[in-house]
């Protein structure tokens, strides 16, 4: 096209080459990663996530006593409807045949804690999967409890583990 110049991407890092990233083509544009050549294998990963709240709202959760009904098992399935959407929701993930998908909210010492756990055959990993579950999980207890407290916190989202494919990964400490 005349009059229109070809760039790199702006976003892509200083330090390392855009072929350093599976995403970025060697002109620093976004690309799908191409797993066509890839062996299929069991994949699994599992992510975690706090909802930081008042002892006296988790107390409310915890006895099912939300206006907005029982919140624990409206969060494990909007995790688990997510994990199922990733690939509409993060642009360049491929649309994976999930086998399980596991949502857990249990208490923990300054509000609520989320563990999502994802596992396919495929040629790809999971983490994705795992971590947009444990992510909309959280952010469906935060909705549903925010007429009890506003300013509770979402943090400490992650990736605790992943198998399958070249490598295995364990979040150590």
């Amino acid at each position: 096209m005349a009059g229109i110049k070809k760039r790199t991407s702006c976003y892509a890092p200083k330090t390392m080459a855009a072929k350093d990233f599976t995403h970025l083509d060697e002109e620093g544009r976004a690309t799908m990663v191409d797993i066509g050549d890839k062996p299929e294998t069991q994949r699994t990963a599992t992510a975690s996530g706090k909802l930081r709240m008042r002892p006296e709202t988790r107390a409310r959760v915890l006895t099912g006593d939300v206006p907005k009904g029982n919140v624990v098992e409206v969060a494990r399935i909007a995790g688990i409807q997510a994990a199922k959407r990733t690939a509409e929701l993060i642009p360049l993930c491929h649309p994976l045949p999930l086998s399980h998908i596991d949502v857990q909210v249990e208490p923990c010492q300054d509000g609520l804690c989320v563990s999502a756990s994802a596992s396919c055959t495929g040629q790809t990993g999971v983490e994705m999967e795992a971590l947009t579950a444990a992510s909309v999980a959280l952010l469906t207890l935060y909705d549903m409890c925010k007429a009890l407290e506003r300013g509770m916190e979402i943090t400490d989202v992650r990736l605790e583990s992943k198998s399958g494919g070249r490598s295995d990964w364990r979040r150590s400490g």
